[in-house]
C-alpha cells in the first residue's frame, strides 16, 4: 500500500517548493544578484528593471523556500541568501543541466559567450597557483557596492563603465585576469574583449565571486 504522507512524500513536497522557488528568471536573478551580498529591496527593483511590489513578490516566494532571508533596518528590508554555499552550488548544477540537457541553453552560449571568448578560462586551482607566485593581475569588473561586499584575494575593483578610461594603467601590468558574478554574467566577457582588443593579455575567471566563496576559496572583505 502506498502512502501519500509519509516521510519520503513529505521532503519530496518541500524540495517541489524549492524548485517551484526557481520557476522564475528574476528569482534566478535576484539569488544571482544577493550572492554577491546583501542587497535591498529598492536596489534589487531598480537592478532587474522591476516594481517595487513585484520584486516584493518574487523575494517573499524565496523566503517561503528558505532561499533567501530578510533583514530589517529601519524602513529598509535587506534581502540575503540562506545556507549561502548550498545555494550557489544548487544555481550552479541547475546550469550545468541546462547546458547539458537544452539545446536553446547551448545555442546562446555559442552564439554570445562563446562567440566573444573561445579561450578556455583559467581554473580556480590554477589562479589560486598564480596568485601565490605573483604571476597574474586580479581583475574585479563588478559594480563598486559588490566588490565591497566581498572579493578575492588582491583583486582590483575596475567596474566595466569605467575600464576604457583605466585601460592605461592596466597595459603595463602582469597578464590579466578578469572576474565578475557568476559563469554566466557578461560582465567579464566584455572585458576581457575590451583588454585584448589593446593587446593586454587577458582571460576569464571559470566562474565568478560566490562560486570561488562557496568553493571555500580565499576572500578578502
Amino acid at each position: 500500500m502506498k502512502s501519500s504522507s509519509g516521510p519520503k512524500q513529505q521532503i519530496f513536497s518541500h524540495l517541489a517548493e524549492i524548485a517551484a522557488a526557481l520557476a522564475h528568471p528574476h528569482r534566478i536573478e535576484i539569488l544571482e544578484l544577493i550572492a554577491q551580498g546583501e542587497r535591498s529591496v529598492e536596489d534589487l527593483a531598480e537592478r532587474i528593471g522591476l516594481s517595487l511590489s513585484n520584486t516584493s513578490r518574487h523575494l517573499q516566494v524565496l523566503r517561503r523556500a528558505r532561499l533567501a532571508a530578510p533583514r530589517r533596518e529601519g524602513k529598509n528590508v535587506f534581502y540575503s541568501l540562506v545556507s549561502e554555499t548550498e545555494v550557489v552550488t544548487l544555481l550552479a548544477s541547475l546550469g550545468r543541466v541546462g547546458e547539458r540537457n537544452i539545446a536553446e541553453i547551448d545555442q546562446v552560449m555559442q552564439a554570445y559567450f562563446r562567440a566573444r571568448d573561445s579561450l578556455e578560462p583559467v581554473s580556480r586551482l590554477t589562479l589560486l597557483e598564480r596568485l601565490r607566485d605573483g604571476s597574474v593581475t586580479l581583475l574585479d569588473v563588478r559594480p563598486t557596492e559588490e566588490f565591497a561586499h566581498g572579493h578575492l584575494p588582491g583583486a582590483l575593483n575596475i567596474p566595466l563603465d569605467q575600464l576604457d578610461a583605466m585601460l592605461d594603467s592596466l597595459v603595463a601590468r602582469s597578464p590579466v585576469v578578469a572576474y565578475c558574478r557568476g559563469p554566466y554574467c557578461v560582465l567579464s566577457f566584455e572585458a576581457v574583449a575590451k583588454l585584448r582588443a589593446c593587446g593586454i593579455e587577458a582571460i576569464r575567471l571559470e566562474d565568478g565571486y560566490p562560486e570561488w566563496k562557496a568553493a571555500g576559496c580565499p576572500i578578502e572583505c
